[in-house]
């Protein structure tokens, strides 16, 4: 006999904010017996359903919305997640640190290197209190960092998973801020809203309309490149449906090409895709070679460039080598980016022939070292082709929605009046230090940057303004506290090991995180609250982009907490019972009143009663009965650029940004014209110096790919032991330790003595992170492939097992005046690991090969609590 279920709760399970497509929870007496995909018909009938599910009709082939959820296959097994062994289940403290702020009590060195012991829940409030009430009595309120927001954690609203504490600290006295950069979106952001101005979301840099794309792809596209996109991976965002719509295109006869440095399962999985492999960090090269030869052969829109683009002169000037001397041919670019040249000779002319789509999620190319320059020129072929035109689009994370509905999904709340308990990111105060400067900030005590302290929201004229850390408002405080409710920066953001050394200064005197599980940066905490996930929660979260469908839904936890978890709002809670705010923060209101007021401030209480959206659990609004007739992407200003202009000064596609110009006219990283970038030396004015042809590459020779794994998403599900099984997403080692695939061609390997399995070191001037070899002809010979994200499993400082590439990543930003991180393309050098080597490591650091460990899932609590 099998458990009995007793209760099923829809909700999605994603790595978004935005939520994702649901599954069904079956649970039996509070525990998880099994996570299946839902299917739309759960809760209403199909002729309930008509009217809100879409269908497309291009060239005599239809795609109906599917009826069953497509949901990541992660989501699937988020049961073994939720009953990890790595899970925390009661708070605990760091047993060598001891509150007070007496630097012989800290021990701040041993931080990611002592374990913990379990403490109560009184205790650990008791701490926080007293801890944020000695910082405001000594530093003032500025001497706390609060860590939290991050578009990347568990799907939840009311509990939100990132900035209750934010809130009840501004409540309470204040906080310095860490916000969120553009992460995922960089070059854009920093190269692209130069080009066509400030995009998405006010700020993003991606085209700002996107609606209808995937109709106007379907019936119009002849050619389709993924230039750094691998849709089969990304689709584990928040729905599988990106999947589902390639290969609708593929059987439509929608050509395609990836371009990209690893043979993407996009490209392996379709034969009938054809992989153009590039060297990482160099599609810059490859596209100004591209627009060479359609300069040359006239396979561009001239009528289009004349009266839709400026200063488009002054590229061609580039291109041609007029004012560098260095005309950009194919074979020019040949020897940059590793592509034949007859290959770029052959994608230009199919690519300037045809009816042209780029398709990616963010894209990989967009996030290394100065890579505002394939931002730029991305928007540059995109403008020589017409974007707006039928067929012709850019595809991004915000393209796949199919047809609108007669309500907007607001994010996949029922109300952005009542989204949980979080400070907005959206609108920070001056009081703020970007996310890729924490470990600068720390270690040197000031920080200078540019730009908005926003992701969105953020306009090109925000990038020209100076900031500072300390701020102004601050009067030279620094913070000496960190409470974190995103454990992620190291295996996230940049400089990971730089960061590690940054939470081992004395001068952070705590260190708080609010986590569900032992992994990142909270063993490196003085004290771990444990949280609960989003199936412990009462909540109400849907879904408002990548999926089949946009909802709402309102859910009841699906099964038992966790030990003694508590959300991250009822932590928050707790905290303001102590300061006299309980009410005020809570606005006295129960989970359960909050999601009652968020519906009556809903779009959609005319369509469905409170009563019954919670008894079905979801509600899917109806479609706009006019959605096909709504222009396609950048339709409008195709058609009519002086009545629609973009949010440029102009009004029209910038070749050239006179801005940049005017306000960095000596900034030799990011010019006003996109160009080939090397780097340098710092003191020749570079950040960077990651490139094959400078000074660095002669000690660390080859260029590492990084980009989501296509078996977790940045660093969540790196534990679920049913994934870990899969030969691509860990190696089992000589030692029995469970290994990161480090990628690497047959040349590459033979040339450093490396066979398939060998436990291998990758390293530059950063530290070393382990692997373990996996001979492929997927990789190019000049660089390696790991993916970002796996968990942390220090040995030393600077020396990591777990394989975590962004340790080794660059600790500063993409350039100088860019706040970004520089997650891929960047200079390493691969060796196998000599016996010797992890014997002599052994008998240094014992602890560390002591520590608790299994194979199935990885590092596990057992391995940093001593006393539980």
């Amino acid at each position: 006999m099998g458990n009995k279920i007793d209760k099923r709760v829809i909700r999605p399970v994603a790595c978004s904010s935005t939520g994702g497509d649901p599954v069904v929870v079956e649970s039996s007496d509070g525990k998880i017996v099994r996570i299946r995909p839902c299917n739309w018909t759960e809760s209403y009938t199909e002729e309930e359903l008509k009217g809100t599910l879409w269908e497309l009709n291009a060239r005599g082939k239809k795609l109906k919305c599917p009826t069953k959820a497509m949901p990541p296959y992660y989501a699937l097994a988020y049961k073994k997640k939720t009953y990890s062994k790595d899970r925390v289940k009661y708070p605990l403290k760091r047993v060598d640190w001891e509150p007070g702020g007496d630097p012989d009590k800290i021990n701040a060195q041993n931080r990611g290197k002592s374990g913990y012991e379990r403490i109560s829940w009184d205790e650990a409030i008791d701490i926080l209190e007293s801890e944020i009430r000695r910082m405001y009595d000594t530093y003032g309120p500025y001497g706390i960092l609060a860590i939290g927001y991050d578009g990347h954690k568990e799907s939840k609203c009311v509990h939100y998973g990132s900035g209750c504490q934010m809130q009840v600290l501004r409540m309470i006295g204040g906080y310095i801020r860490e916000v969120r950069t553009p992460d995922s979106v960089e070059g854009f952001y920093w190269g692209g809203k130069h080009v066509w101005g400030t995009g998405a979301w006010d700020g993003l840099g991606i085209p700002e309309e996107y609606y209808n794309t995937m109709k106007d792809v379907s019936e119009n596209t002849e050619f389709l490149v993924m230039q750094a996109g691998d849709l089969e991976t990304t689709a584990n965002y928040s729905s599988q449906f990106q999947s589902y719509m390639m290969k609708y295109w593929l059987d439509l006869g929608i050509e395609m090409v990836a371009v990209d440095p690893f043979g993407t399962y996009t490209a392996m999985a379709h034969d009938e895709i054809t992989w153009i492999p590039i060297l990482p960090n160099t599609d810059a090269a490859l596209d100004f070679a591209l627009i060479h030869v359609w300069l040359k052969e006239g396979l561009f829109d001239k009528e289009y460039v004349d009266t839709h683009t400026i200063h488009f002169d002054k590229m061609v000037d580039y291109v041609m080598g007029k004012d560098d001397g260095i005309e950009k041919t194919p074979a020019w670019a040949s020897e940059i980016c590793g592509i034949p040249e007859w290959t770029i000779k052959a994608l230009a002319r199919k690519w300037g022939t045809s009816v042209t789509t780029i398709a990616h999620f963010c894209g990989a190319h967009i996030r290394g070292p100065y890579s505002f320059e394939p931002g730029r020129t991305e928007y540059y072929k995109l403008a020589m082709q017409g974007i707006g035109k039928p067929g012709v689009q850019m595809v991004h994370l915000f393209s796949w929605n199919v047809a609108e509905q007669v309500v907007p999904s607001v994010g996949g709340m029922l109300s952005f009046m009542y989204m949980g308990h979080a400070d907005m990111q959206d609108i920070p105060g001056p009081t703020s230090l970007p996310r890729t400067a924490v470990h600068h900030a720390i270690m040197d005590g000031k920080y200078e940057w540019y730009g908005s302290p926003s992701i969105i929201m953020s306009t090109p004229e925000d990038q020209f303004i100076k900031r500072t850390y300390p701020c102004e408002e601050a009067d030279g405080t620094e913070f000496h506290m960190i409470w974190s409710e995103k454990a992620s920066n190291q295996g996230s953001w940049n400089g990971g090991f730089y960061l590690q050394d940054a939470y081992r200064n004395p001068k952070i005197e705590c260190f708080v995180s609010n986590h569900q599980w032992m992994q990142q940066d909270t063993i490196f905490a003085d004290l771990i609250l444990p949280v609960t996930t989003c199936l412990e929660e009462v909540d109400s979260i849907g879904s408002s982009q990548g999926g089949s469908l946009c909802f709402y839904g309102v859910q009841d936890r699906a099964c038992d907490v966790v030990g003694e978890s508590k959300s991250d709002y009822e932590i928050a809670a707790e905290l303001a019972k102590r300061f006299g705010i309980y009410e005020e923060y809570t606005r006295g209101l129960s989970v359960e009143e909050e999601i009652a007021a968020a519906y009556e401030e809903s779009f959609i209480k005319d369509f469905i009663s409170f009563e019954d959206l919670k008894k079905k659990q979801y509600f899917i609004p109806p479609m706009n009965p006019e959605w096909e007739d709504i222009p396609a992407g950048m339709r409008e200003f195709y058609e009519d650029p002086e009545k629609h202009p973009l949010h440029t000064p102009s009004g029209k596609i910038e070749f050239y940004s006179e801005a940049l110009e005017q306000h960095f006219p000596d900034d030799k990283e990011r010019q006003p014209l996109a160009r080939w970038t090397i780097g340098g030396s710092r003191e020749d004015g570079y950040a960077h110096d990651e490139s094959q042809w400078g000074e660095k590459a002669k000690t660390y020779p080859l260029l590492l790919n990084t980009s989501p794994g296509r078996w977790r998403i940045h660093v969540q599900n790196d534990d679920i032991c049913w994934l870990r099984e899969i030969q691509t997403c860990k190696i089992k080692g000589k030692d029995g330790y469970m290994y990161e695939p480090v990628w690497m061609c047959p040349e590459l390997a033979r040339e450093r003595g490396i066979e398939s399995g060998d436990i291998v070191k990758v390293f530059n001037d950063q530290g070393i992170v382990l692997g373990a070899a996996r001979i492929s002809e997927r990789v190019l010979p000049r660089s390696i492939k790991m993916d970002k994200g796996a968990h942390p499993d220090p040995i030393a400082p600077h020396i990591d097992r777990g394989g975590c590439t962004n340790l080794i990543s660059p600790p500063d930003p993409i350039s100088k005046h860019c706040e970004g991180f520089v997650v891929t393309g960047y200079l390493v050098d691969v060796a196998k690991l000599e016996d010797a080597e992890m014997e002599q490591w052994k008998k240094d650091y014992p602890e560390s090969f002591a520590r608790a460990y299994d194979p199935a899932s990885g590092s596990s609590r057992a391995g940093w609590v001593v006393k539980e």
